[in-house]
């Protein structure tokens, strides 16, 4: 199956009229799933890394949408694009991650979805803490539980990665990966 290139996803974000801050993420949504995509590729697995850079990229297009998630989605899916659509359409309330012997590109893009703040990687801690000022923010304290219960699913999650890679994450996003 074929999947758009960074040229053509980036062209979208600029026709679809996704603004720049938000072009900004998911090219660092991309960026680190595919960073991860890649460090796992040589321990033995097989991502299809140009899905998930495609579905990295897009994943956001119609963030300023309400539920952007299905907008968009949907407007990759009456391109062709149908696996990035299916990849955007759960990127927000994706949940359980599979373990990291059935992962797949919806694993990897959700979890760097889940690791970005805005335009860079953060982590785990910082980005959680962000998800939940912002929640709070918005008059929803009672969503902090909930965030933090998802927040130990995925430092498992990542902890199986990083056994994998035999580096930690963070090591990856700001070193990159020795051969």
């Amino acid at each position: 199956m074929k999947h758009p290139t960074t040229e053509e996803c980036l062209k979208l974000l600029e026709e679809y009229g996704t603004p720049t801050r938000v072009k900004g993420h998911c090219r660092a949504v991309a960026d680190t799933a595919c960073r991860i995509g890649r460090a796992l590729n040589r321990h033995g697995h097989h991502f299809d890394l140009e899905l998930v850079n495609a579905a990295g990229l897009l994943h956001d297009i119609a963030r300023v949408k309400e539920h952007h998630w299905d907008v968009g989605a949907d407007f990759a899916e009456k391109l062709g694009y149908v696996q990035e659509a299916a990849i955007i359409r759960v990127h927000m309330t994706y949940s359980p991650f599979h373990p990291i012997t059935q992962a797949t590109e919806t694993d990897l893009v959700c979890l760097a979805d889940r690791l970005v703040k805005e335009d860079r990687y953060v982590g785990i801690d910082e980005r959680v803490q962000y998800i939940i000022d912002k929640a709070v923010r918005n008059g929803h304290p009672e969503a902090e539980p909930r965030i933090l219960e998802k927040k130990e699913e995925l430092k498992e999650f990542v902890h199986e990665i990083e056994v994998e890679i035999h580096m930690t994450v963070d090591e990856l996003m700001k070193y990159g990966y020795a051969e």
